[in-house]
């Protein structure tokens, strides 16, 4: 995950979190005009978008992931683009092409939908590696590479990616390169009776208000700088480190668990991301530090996508949820108190 060069003067600790709670606040208060319910899910995008990383949505057809994009998307005020990801997608239908303009005799680019600040990548598994992978410098050094010439993305560059359950035909699973660079993968699953009885309601009556942005690109890019700057305990990144290495069945002293049913554990990606989105989770709930908590309520979007079961693990059923739940029981947490 890369560490943007930041520049900028630091605001005030004390208008940075007051202002942090009006963002969540209010982006939460527009999404809920038109989605019901997903308040998991919400948070997961504010804590990414804070922390500068990406989403992998994954559920069934029908459980409004695209209309959650959209919702979000519209709350904020960016640049959102689309790009609906078939078989027959090609990589320069995403990053775009380069032109012989016979008027300035010279070539230029024409730019594709990846050039925007928020992008839906739409059921991104039904599309081939090729296509897939061209996805990872993006999502890695905000910047793209068409025939040799490299341009820059304007942050905020925000993917969210959504997906259906590889069991699912016409799948494509995503390279374990192009997980990594997600942040988070968060589950969504059917509501519950009362929600899809709002969902029905609503859906079939006069349409809801329109969501109108309530942050501004500025706005944005100032919250991501002050999560940087959120002090975190050697303790809690220990912690974060620790429980990532055990994931690696090479690792000394992993866990038997592991070594039965994990082929590849987390990269450090999952470290950095544990403890940014700490960073960011501790800010939005009012406070100035990171404790230990914020790094176990993360584990399991940050190491749902990073944890390769083998062969025997998927046999048996053996979720990545219930390894890391066993992780996080078998990992103590240093008395530090935090």
């Amino acid at each position: 995950m890369s560490d943007p060069q930041d520049t900028s003067p630091a605001p005030s600790q004390a208008m940075t979190l007051a202002e942090v709670g009006q963002l969540a606040g209010a982006i939460r208060g527009e999404v809920a005009k038109a989605v019901v319910g997903q308040t998991e899910t919400i948070d997961h995008l504010l804590i990414a978008l804070l922390a500068q990383g990406h989403v992998l949505l994954e559920g069934p057809p029908g459980t409004a992931k695209t209309f959650l994009a959209q919702c979000f998307a519209a709350s904020l005020g960016l640049d959102f683009g689309r790009i609906q990801f078939t078989p027959d997608l090609l990589p320069g239908d995403i990053l775009g092409s380069s032109l012989f303009n016979f008027q300035t005799s010279q070539f230029t680019l024409t730019r594709g939908p990846i050039f925007c600040d928020l992008l839906l990548a739409d059921e991104i598994n039904r599309t081939p590696p090729k296509t897939q992978a061209s996805l990872l410098e993006a999502m890695q050094e905000r910047r793209v590479t068409v025939q040799g010439k490299t341009y820059h993305l304007d942050p905020p560059f925000f993917v969210f990616a959504t997906q259906n359950p590889i069991e699912l035909e016409g799948t494509y699973p995503l390279p374990e390169a192009q997980l990594d660079r997600f942040m988070f993968e968060t589950v969504i699953d059917y509501l519950p009776e009362e929600d899809e009885v709002e969902v029905t309601r609503a859906t079939t009556s006069v349409p809801a208000d329109a969501i109108v942005p309530v942050v501004s690109r500025e706005e944005i890019l100032a919250f991501q700088r002050v999560v940087r700057r959120v002090p975190v305990a050697d303790a809690v990144v220990r912690y974060a480190v620790r429980l990532v290495r055990l994931t690696r069945p090479t690792t000394e002293g992993a866990p038997d668990f592991v070594k039965q049913w994990l082929q590849y554990g987390a990269s450090v990606r999952a470290a950095q991301s544990l403890v940014l989105g700490g960073k960011a989770r501790a800010l939005l709930q009012g406070r100035t530090h990171v404790t230990f908590d914020d790094i176990r309520a993360l584990a399991k979007p940050v190491f749902r996508h990073r944890l390769l079961r083998n062969f025997q693990a998927q046999s048996e059923r053996i979720t990545t949820d219930s390894l890391v739940e066993k992780l996080l029981d078998l990992v103590p947490l240093p008395k530090s108190g935090l």
